[in-house]
């Protein structure tokens, strides 16, 4: 599955200091995840602290639209 990236989601990836992969591999294999209001909230813990990456999904791809730290 294709995942692709929103500007702002970008933006917020160097703002907060992740690594893309770091991300897709949350993604690929999050600890824990949520569906509501027709969105994917995928949360995994790293070692610098947790986050949640929040997409929607078709059948062809997943687009990341925010991510943060919980």
């Amino acid at each position: 599955m294709n995942i692709i990236f929103t500007e702002h989601a970008a933006d917020k990836i160097e703002r907060r200091r992740f690594m893309k992969d770091e991300i897709i591999e949350s993604i690929k294999f999050p600890d824990i995840t949520i569906k509501k209001h027709g969105k994917y909230y995928y949360q995994k813990t790293l070692e610098r602290g947790k986050v949640e990456i929040v997409c929607e999904r078709t059948e062809k791809h997943i687009k990341v639209i925010t991510l943060y730290w919980i």
